[in-house]
C-alpha cells in the first residue's frame, strides 16, 4: 500500500540543480509528486510504496549535487494524496520569514567548459555560460526563493533555444536560473565594441603590457600580465599597493605547479567549485619579481567563470588579477573610476552583491580560511546555542559581519578595514542584503569591547548590546566551528585587542566556555612607543621589549642604537601603551635580525620572519622563562630576545635564528596549556589570532600538543585573523541570551 509523505530538504539546495536532481531521482525510484523551492529550502510531496519512500530519503542524503550541502531532511507522514503519474518540479513558494540559505557562487564546470571550446556548440566562446552545476548564484540574488525573476538576470528574458533547456527535466540546464546564451544573454562590452570582439581586444591590451579592468562575478578586477615588470608596477601605483603579495591566475593545476610547491591538497582546493586563491610556497622563475615582492608564498589560482578561460586561453601566460581599489577600498561593482587603467571590459548583468576572491592556506592536512568571500560565503554555520535574532558587528580590521537567529550563523563576505566612509557604505549595503534574504531583522548586537572601533560606534544603532572581549571571541569562533562542548583552552595570538582590565592583549591562554573565560596565561607585557606608529615600525618594538620589558630588560642592538627620542618615551610612558602581544614579539624578533624595520604592509615582519625560518627545520628553540605572577603563567619573550641577540653575536646565519624562535614560541604554547591542564583538567585547545596564518609556527603548534595528548584545533571554515571575530562575538552572545 503507498504512503505519503511530505520531505523538507534544509541546507545548500537551492542554485546547485538540487530540484532536478530530486526529479531525476523521484523518476528512477517510481515515486510520484512534486518538488518546489519553499523560502531557502525544497519542499517535496512523495507518493510510493514505503520501501521505495525510504530508498528515496536516503538518495536525498547521500547523493546530492556535488555542489548541495545537505544539512537537514525532515519527513512527516501522512494519509496518501492524489498525484499525477509521474513526478514535477513546480513554482516555487514565496513565504516570508522562513529559513533561508544562499548559495554560494560555483567555478565553471568541466561540461560547461567543453561546450565553451567547442566549435560545434551553439555557446561557443560565449563567457557567461553556465548549467545548474556552476555560475553565479550569491552575487546575482536579489531575494529568495532562489528563481530567475528574483535575480540580476530577470532583464534577460530567454531564446526559445533556451526555453526549451531550462523546461527539460533531462538536460542538465533544467531549472539553471542564469541560464543564457549570445542570442538572449548579457554581453561584453570595450568601448563601442561588443562580444567577442570586445573581449579580443582586451586581450590584445594585456598582451601588449597593458592593465585591463573586467568585471567578474563579485566585483572588478584589475588584470596584466604577470611576467610583464612594467605591468605589475603599474598595477601597485593604481592600487597604491607597495608590497602585499598580487594574486596570479592560471589555467590549470600543471601551470601552477611550475610556479609553487603545491601538495596534493593545494591541487584539491584550486580545482574545487570554490575556487580559492591558494597560497603557497613559490618556485623562483618566469613572474616578475614584483608579483611577490620578495615574500616567501604566492597566491595562485584557476579560472572560475567562463570569461576568465577565454582570457588565459587567448594570452596563453599567467595574469595577475586583483581588485580594481585602491589599497583597502572596498572593490567596485558599478563601474570604474579614477583608476588609471587603459580599458575596460565590462558586461550587462548587474551584480547584486560584492565578494572578493577566498583566499586558503593550506598545512598539510589541514587548511585555514584566511579570507572567507566569493565561492564560500556566505554559506551558514551553525552556533552552540539558539540565539535571538542578533547581529554580530566584528571588529575594526578584516571587518565582517555575522547575522544570527536560532542556530544558524550567516558569517557575511570580508569587506575591509572600517577606516572610511565607502568601506562603512559597503559594510552597510552587504548587512541590509544578507539581512533582508535571510529574513534576520537583529534585536541584539554583539560588539568588541574597544570603544574607539567603528564597528562598536555601529552596533550604538541597536538598543540591547551585547559586549564581547576580543580574545574570547577568537577562541569562540574556533569552538563554534567545530562544535566543542566547554570548557576548552584558547590560544590567541594576533596584533592587538583591548582586555578587560584595559590594557592590550595579544599573546592569552584562556579557559573558556562560551559564556565566559579566565585568563589563565599570558605573553610579558611591553610598550609600544608611539602606539600605532609601533606597529608599522617593529624596529620600535624591539625597543620596547629590551628598555621597558615587564619582566626583564635586555640590551640594545649597535643597528638599533641613536633612537634616543624613543628610549625617552618608553622611560617616561609617553604614548607608549603596553601590550601583552605574540604579534608584537614577532615583530621585534625581525626588526633584531634585520629582517623589517618597517611594516609596509600588515603582518610583513612576522611573514619575512618565518620566511627565513623555513629553510632551517628541526631547530632547537631559543631560551624561554616562564613566571608565576597573581595566579597567571607568565612567558618573558625578553629572555628569548636575550638570547637571540647572543646568537646573532654569534653570527649564526638569521634564518637558523628565526627558526629557533618560532620553536621556542611553540614550545612554550604547549607548556602552558600544559600548566593550565593540570590545574583544570582539560585538553580541548583551540588556536586562534592572526598569528597563526604562519603555516610553520601552526603546524608545530598542533603536531607538538598532539604529541602531548591535546585535541587541537585551528579555524579552517572561519579566519583566525580578526575575520572570524565576528562570528566568535555571535557565538557567545547567542550563548549569552540563550541563558537569559
Amino acid at each position: 500500500m503507498d504512503a505519503a509523505w511530505h520531505i523538507e530538504v534544509h541546507g545548500i539546495v537551492q542554485g546547485v540543480g538540487f530540484r532536478p536532481f530530486v526529479h531525476r531521482l523521484a523518476t528512477a525510484i517510481g515515486i510520484r509528486g512534486q518538488v518546489r523551492n519553499a523560502g531557502g529550502h525544497v519542499v517535496i510531496s512523495a507518493t510510493g510504496p514505503p520501501a521505495s519512500l525510504e530508498a528515496f530519503v536516503s538518495g536525498l542524503r547521500t547523493q546530492p549535487p556535488s555542489a548541495a550541502r545537505v544539512r537537514d531532511v525532515l519527513v512527516t507522514s501522512g494519509p496518501p494524496e492524489q498525484q499525477g503519474p509521474g513526478f514535477e518540479i513546480v513554482e516555487s513558494e514565496v513565504a516570508p520569514g522562513t529559513r533561508s540559505e544562499i548559495p554560494p557562487d560555483l567555478a565553471t564546470c568541466a561540461d560547461c567548459l567543453r561546450e565553451l571550446f567547442d566549435p560545434a556548440n551553439r555557446r561557443h566562446r560565449y563567457p557567461f555560460i553556465n548549467c545548474t552545476a556552476c555560475g553565479p548564484r550569491a552575487t546575482i540574488i536579489e531575494s529568495l526563493p532562489y528563481d530567475r525573476a528574483r535575480t540580476s538576470m530577470r532583464g534577460f528574458a530567454m531564446c526559445p533555444a533556451c526555453a526549451a533547456e531550462y523546461h527539460d527535466p533531462a538536460n542538465r540546464r533544467f531549472h539553471a536560473e542564469p541560464i543564457a546564451c549570445a542570442s538572449c544573454g548579457p554581453r561584453l562590452r570595450w568601448q563601442n565594441l561588443t562580444g567577442d570582439v570586445a573581449l579580443r581586444a582586451a586581450s590584445d591590451v594585456i598582451a601588449a603590457g597593458g592593465v585591463v579592468a573586467v568585471k567578474g562575478l563579485g566585483g572588478f578586477h584589475l588584470i596584466c600580465d604577470a611576467i610583464n615588470d612594467e605591468a605589475v608596477s603599474r598595477v601597485r601605483e593604481i592600487k597604491a599597493r607597495d608590497g602585499k603579495p598580487l594574486a596570479v591566475m592560471v589555467r590549470d593545476t600543471i601551470t601552477a605547479g611550475a610556479l609553487a610547491d603545491l601538495t596534493d591538497d593545494d591541487r584539491a582546493l584550486l580545482g574545487a567549485p570554490s575556487a580559492p586563491i591558494v597560497l603557497s610556497p613559490r618556485r623562483h622563475g618566469v613572474l616578475s619579481p614584483g608579483v611577490c615582492h620578495g615574500m616567501p608564498d604566492i597566491g595562485l589560482f584557476l579560472p572560475y567563470t567562463p570569461l576568465h578561460h577565454l582570457l588565459l586561453d587567448a594570452l596563453r601566460r599567467p595574469l595577475v588579477v586583483t581588485s580594481a581599489n585602491h589599497a583597502d577600498s572596498p572593490m567596485p561593482t558599478t563601474e570604474i573610476s579614477g583608476l588609471a587603467v587603459d580599458g575596460v571590459l565590462t558586461h550587462d548583468r548587474p551584480i547584486v552583491a560584492r565578494y572578493d576572491d577566498s583566499v586558503i592556506r593550506s598545512f598539510g592536512r589541514t587548511s585555514i580560511t584566511i579570507r572567507r568571500g566569493r565561492g564560500l560565503a556566505p554559506a551558514l554555520l551553525r552556533l552552540p546555542a539558539a540565539a535571538p535574532p542578533l547581529v554580530a558587528v566584528g571588529a575594526q580590521l578584516k571587518s565582517t559581519f555575522t547575522l544570527a537567529d536560532g542556530e544558524r550563523a550567516v558569517l557575511g563576505p570580508h569587506i575591509g578595514d572600517l577606516s572610511d566612509a565607502e568601506t562603512l557604505e559597503a559594510y552597510d549595503e552587504a548587512l541590509a542584503h544578507l539581512g533582508r534574504l535571510h529574513g534576520i531583522e537583529p534585536l541584539h548586537a554583539a560588539h568588541d569591547l574597544h570603544p574607539g572601533y567603528l564597528s562598536t560606534r555601529l552596533a550604538r544603532r541597536w538598543p540591547n548590546r551585547v559586549p564581547v572581549q576580543h580574545h574570547h571571541a577568537h577562541v569562540a569562533a574556533v569552538a563554534a566551528e567545530h562544535q566543542l562542548r566547554p570548557p576548552f583552552l584558547g590560544v590567541a595570538y594576533d596584533g592587538l585587542g583591548l582586555g578587560d582590565d584595559g590594557t592590550f592583549w595579544g599573546g592569552e591562554l584562556l579557559l573558556a566556555s562560551y559564556t565566559g573565560y579566565r585568563r589563565v596565561g599570558r605573553f610579558s607585557r611591553a610598550p609600544m612607543p608611539g602606539g600605532e606608529s609601533a606597529v608599522r615600525m617593529p624596529a620600535r618594538m624591539a625597543l620596547g621589549y629590551l628598555l621597558g620589558g615587564e619582566l626583564s630588560t635586555g640590551t640594545v642592538p649597535g643597528h638599533l642604537l641613536g633612537q634616543e627620542v624613543i628610549a625617552r618615551m618608553i622611560a617616561q610612558g609617553v604614548n607608549s601603551p603596553a601590550a601583552s602581544s605574540a604579534g608584537r614579539l614577532f615583530d621585534a624578533a625581525a626588526a633584531l635580525l634585520g629582517l623589517c624595520e618597517v611594516n609596509g604592509f600588515e603582518g610583513e615582519a612576522a611573514t619575512r620572519l618565518e620566511q627565513a625560518a623555513s629553510a632551517f627545520p628541526g631547530t632547537e628553540p631559543l631560551a624561554w622563562r616562564l613566571e608565576r605572577r597573581d595566579g597567571l603563567w607568565l612567558y618573558d619573550g625578553v629572555a628569548t630576545l636575550r638570547h637571540l641577540l647572543e646568537a646573532k653575536a654569534d653570527r649564526e646565519p638569521a634564518g637558523r635564528i628565526a627558526a629557533a624562535f618560532h620553536a621556542t614560541i611553540a614550545a612554550v604554547t604547549v607548556l602552558l596549556c600544559e600548566r593550565a591542564a593540570a590545574e583544570h583538567d582539560v585538553t580541548q585547545v583551540c588556536l586562534s589570532g592572526g598569528v597563526f596564518q604562519n603555516r610553520l609556527l601552526a603546524t608545530d603548534v598542533l603536531t607538538r600538543l598532539s604529541a602531548a595528548g591535546f585535541e587541537p584545533y585551528i579555524g579552517e571554515q572561519v579566519p583566525v585573523n580578526d575575520a572570524g571575530i565576528s562570528y566568535g562575538q555571535a557565538a557567545v552572545a547567542a550563548a549569552r541570551l540563550s541563558r537569559a
